[in-house]
């Protein structure tokens, strides 16, 4: 039996973990944290469960996927909970908008906005549905490994005019801002600025459409969990609380890991689930991996976040799950996060309430929530977050009480908050980045980080920082491409 050896267990690592166990490959998942999750790991405290991030589960049929391997079902070890409205959009002066896939009601309140946007508005569904089917379906599984498998797809993506920005392509079709602002928001769920993360990702409208939006009982580190159980259900293992402190090397071949314990162990594969600045510089005896961190570093990262985890008294039952508080400006807010590397005045904050879905989260007659702004990278704003954290996270809890939650900080029982620091220091993030490479389009496909190093044929990728990139879906479409490459490899 082939073995592989995969370094971090967030849902890339393990999805990739769960396909090679279902092909028969003897898989060990190697986690540095005491928990599995990675990004999407998760605290309790007070009686109150925290998840550290991704709480918008999209596309479900892509994790169904990795139970159906076997003839499992999902259901078996996760339940999923329908979500409703997808999010509420809010503007400083008062205007809410209900995003779901409930088209009657979706069509009542862009008409609200200029019964002519409903024409547009369908304009731009059909040109996500097409970049969707192009990008997404036959595409976000399959590895681009030379260039030649850019060249093939450059039709479609010349077809959608994928040079242009989702908000340009999004004000093609609609002409008010606030709609505009609705229509192209998700890039910020994977990091890409809306102003010049590439026209594909548009797709993100069409994969909420058809497939919905998804909340696990028992907060996303219960979908973690659940993954875990069936990979250990299939014979795989994981080993926590051990981070990987070299990938080993012989000739142009890894040929096993150490750990920072001193245990160490031979594996015919190596795929890592880590940063991948970080991931490369694992590769300690090997100039290509120096040469390639190097290469990685003069890349451009996505921006990370700044999230205050908040436990409070009463149920608060008039705020959806998720909320998107958008502030004054939009493009010059980006502006500052992405070029200026500034802490801007004002907000667009990302308001995330499960217990409105999930009880269970949360103590009796008590709330569990958690309020995330997008700040710069540490490479653009090099602040003392240990000095900065503090400040800030009480001028975005003021913010929430004065606009949304009279009482908020009275009502407060146990609160933290989570900084680029905290990224860079418990993830390796580069940076401190909260989603790897900035998603442009000569970040993207060919020209991210390969699923299979070009030098080393048994070392291999998966996760936001590979492709197709950051998301739930997309991690998990990265673990389907490399699963492919690894299986076919090892056999």
């Amino acid at each position: 039996m082939k073995r592989a050896a995969i370094i971090g267990a967030g849902f890339g690592g393990l999805a990739l973990a769960i396909r090679l166990q279902s092909a028969g490959i003897a898989t060990t998942v190697i986690e540095g944290r005491d928990k599995p999750g990675g990004r999407a790991y998760h605290w309790k405290k007070d009686g109150f469960t925290f998840d550290a991030g991704p709480t918008v589960v999209t596309d479900p049929d892509c994790l169904k996927e990795l139970w159906a391997l076997t003839g499992h079902a999902i259901g078996e070890d996760v339940e999923l909970m329908p979500v409703s409205p997808f999010y509420r959009l809010s503007w400083p002066d008062g205007t809410n908008f209900d995003y779901s896939n409930d088209d009657a009601e979706l069509t009542r309140q862009i008409a609200a906005m200029g019964p002519e946007e409903v024409a547009g508005y369908r304009r731009f569904l059909d040109y996500s549905a097409g970049v969707y089917q192009e990008g997404y379906v036959k595409l976000g599984a399959v590895p681009f490994l030379d260039f030649k498998s850019m060249v093939k797809a450059a039709p479609a993506l010349a077809k959608y005019e994928a040079w242009r920005s989702v908000y340009a392509i999004v004000s093609r079709f609609v002409k008010n801002e606030k709609l505009r602002e609705a229509l192209s928001f998700h890039t910020l769920l994977v990091g890409g600025n809306p102003m010049t993360t590439s026209a594909i990702y548009a797709l993100i409208h069409k994969l909420e459409r058809d497939g919905g939006v998804w909340f696990p009982r028992g907060g996303t580190n219960a979908l973690i969990a659940g993954m875990v159980r069936h990979f250990e259900r299939l014979g795989g293992t994981l080993k926590l609380g051990d981070p990987v402190d070299a990938i080993e090397t012989m000739g142009d071949r890894v040929t096993g890991v150490a750990t920072r314990s001193g245990w160490s162990e031979a594996f015919d594969a190596v795929a890592s689930n880590a940063d991948v600045v970080h991931s490369y510089d694992l590769l300690k005896h090997s100039a290509r991996g120096r040469r390639t961190a190097d290469a990685l570093r003069r890349k451009r990262f996505s921006p990370s976040l700044f999230v205050v985890h908040f436990g409070v008294k009463g149920e608060w039952r008039d705020i959806p799950h998720h909320m998107i508080l958008f502030g004054p400006r939009y493009k010059g807010l980006l502006d500052d996060i992405y070029n200026a590397g500034v802490l801007p005045k004002d907000f667009s904050l990302y308001l995330h309430h499960p217990t409105v879905t999930d009880p269970s989260l949360a103590p009796p007659g008590h709330s569990t929530f958690y309020v995330l702004a997008p700040v710069p990278h540490l490479g653009k704003a090099p602040f003392d977050w240990d000095e900065v954290g503090p400040r800030f996270r009480d001028r975005i809890l003021d913010h929430l009480e004065e606009r949304l939650m009279p009482g908020l900080k009275d009502a407060i029982v146990t609160s933290f908050h989570y900084t680029p620091a905290d990224f860079a220091g418990d993830l390796n993030a580069h940076l401190g980045s909260a989603f790897s490479l900035e998603p442009l389009l000569t970040q993207s496909a060919y020209f991210r980080v390969h699923n299979r190093d070009d030098a080393i044929p048994n070392f291999y990728f998966t996760g936001a920082g590979t492709h197709p990139g950051a998301g739930i879906p997309g991690v998990v479409g990265s673990a389907k491409a490399t699963a492919g490459l690894m299986i076919d490899d090892l056999r």
